[in-house]
């Protein structure tokens, strides 16, 4: 005779993250392993889940900082013995699409928008400017390299070929990842790697995602119609709820802005 408790569901449940936004360190940015770490564990540890989902809207970042939650989801998914499944809703490009390859399989509106697999970097040179307003800089250093790339400073060549060899070792290991995680499953399509970006519908087709997809209606598909959802977020701290970080916020609301708009969002 089976003892059965009302208190207790047994039906499945899926936990489910949300990882919205651009990647970067520290809290300028809503996205970096720092914050998201007791919401990545929490959502494999708790409530003994079937799977966990990751829905993702971002345009990118920290190269770094998308390696590190992308790692730790895939070492928490080992050690728990967990699917992941990634659900892409405007955007997953980039660093975006670095934390959809930490999913088992990626699902896509035929709208969204996957890919950018590459490296950028940008700054600024306001050494004319400087000249034209009478101003000299003076800068001393002990390390010939110590200035490199100061945008009050004429640019070198050997500091641009320098980063250049920075960004194509970063590219080469963003290769290597997706290579790794979607395997046979991409296309040998010449432009895959190039930073070049598609809609989901095409995603699909180079292999870049597993199909067409939304959260509820697939998980039902997966684990039934009677599977249940647990929603983890990172939650915004005391301060940032008073609107006491007013000048930071507002200067990543704009960096952040600018990363969407590269895709047209």
């Amino acid at each position: 005779m089976e003892l059965r408790l009302p208190f207790i569901n047994r039906n499945p449940m899926v936990a489910v993250v949300r990882l919205s936004g651009a990647i970067g360190a520290g809290g300028r940015l809503p996205l970096n392993d720092e914050a998201m770490a007791p919401v990545i564990e929490k959502a494999f540890r708790k409530g003994k889940p079937v799977a966990v989902a990751l829905v993702i809207n971002s345009p990118g970042g920290s190269p770094v900082q998308s390696a590190l939650i992308a790692a730790r989801i895939r070492r928490l998914a080992q050690e728990k013995d967990i699917p992941v499944h990634a659900f892409v809703e405007d955007v997953a490009a980039s660093g975006g699409y670095w934390l959809a390859s930490a999913a088992d399989d990626i699902w896509v509106d035929e709208n969204s928008i996957v890919g950018s697999i590459g490296v950028i970097s940008a700054g600024f040179g306001a050494h004319v400017f400087l000249s034209r307003q009478g101003i000299e800089r003076r800068v001393y250093t002990a390390g010939k390299s110590k200035s490199t790339l100061d945008p009050f400073m004429p640019e070198k060549k050997e500091d641009v070929a320098r980063l250049k060899s920075l960004l194509e070792d970063m590219h080469t290991s963003f290769i290597a990842q997706i290579k790794t995680r979607r395997g046979d499953r991409l296309t040998s399509d010449v432009d895959l790697f190039t930073g070049e970006f598609w809609l989901g519908s095409r995603g699909v087709e180079l292999g870049l995602a597993d199909g067409v997809g939304h959260l509820v209606p697939k998980l039902k598909q997966l684990y039934g119609d009677k599977v249940r959802f647990s929603v983890y977020g990172r939650k915004r701290g005391l301060f940032q709820r008073f609107g006491m970080t007013m000048a930071e916020d507002a200067f990543a609301a704009i960096e952040e802005r600018a990363a969407y708009a590269r895709f047209g969002l």
